[in-house]
């Protein structure tokens, strides 16, 4: 579904952001079709700093969700900022820590300061196919464990639940809690805890740990292959003979001229 086609989402975005994208992944075009590849929704402040991710494609009622959650969320951080002096930043994570114990169940501790970024020869880093660095990997914090506003029964319940969870997730959605206890996050509940620790970074040191860390995609220069780019062309013997897409021959004639 073409979320940005909806009227109803169009409008907000258009009222409160500037719009823009860019390809930072592969993927191949065949006919019509668009194989691999994957998308997120990045909601920015206007240097670049990232307030908000959607990783993954959504529907528009979501995606307007999400859109609605960042605008609240910063007037709400402005204002208590003029009146208590709270930094901006500490808000910010810790709504993305809220975010994660109401919806995921889980907790973690929002990180306050940013240490050094790495260097360009750091290992610990995601490069394209050549070796060169494209974006610091970033190491979300820790899982705490469970939400502690959980009833003994609702806690039964919810590691139950992990448990069979954890049988069938794929690595990407597994994390380690500080005791080594495993749990299964979504996408969008991943992000919560990335941004718990990140959010307000440049979207160039941040991306490469959306796309590749939690999207399980491989950041990319390489230009998009298109195989059969033009599938209404039909190439013979006798030279090239263009058709409509979907149309049979037999249904134009008499109709062109």
């Amino acid at each position: 579904m073409n979320a940005l086609a909806d009227p109803k989402l169009g409008k907000y975005i258009n009222e409160h952001f500037v719009s823009a994208f860019e390809k930072v992944g592969t993927f191949r075009i065949v006919g019509r079709q668009k194989q691999g590849g994957n998308v997120a929704s990045y909601f920015c402040a206007q240097d670049g700093r990232v307030l908000h991710v959607v990783a993954g494609p959504v529907n528009a009622a979501t995606l307007l969700r999400e859109a609605r959650w960042v605008v609240d969320t910063v007037k709400k951080a402005l204002e208590e900022n003029k009146k208590s002096g709270k930094s901006f930043k500490s808000q910010l994570r810790q709504a993305h820590a809220e975010r994660l114990r109401k919806e995921h169940r889980l907790t973690v501790q929002p990180v306050m300061f940013d240490a050094p970024v790495q260097g360009a020869k750091s290992a610990l880093s995601y490069r394209d196919p050549s070796g060169k660095t494209l974006a610091p990997v970033l190491p979300p914090p820790p899982i705490d464990g469970p939400d502690v506003s959980l009833t003994a029964k609702q806690n039964a319940a919810f590691v139950a639940r992990q448990d069979a969870a954890l049988k069938t997730a794929r690595p990407q959605q597994i994390v380690t809690g500080k005791r080594g206890r495993r749990w299964v996050l979504s996408n969008q509940g991943r992000v919560h805890m990335l941004l718990a620790a990140h959010s307000m970074k440049k979207i160039e040191t941040l991306y490469g740990s959306i796309f590749e860390g939690i999207l399980g995609e491989k950041v990319s220069t390489k230009p998009v292959e298109v195989t059969t780019p033009f599938p209404w062309v039909r190439r013979g013997r006798g030279g090239v003979e263009l058709r409509p897409i979907n149309v049979k021959p037999s249904a134009l004639q008499g109709k062109i001229r």
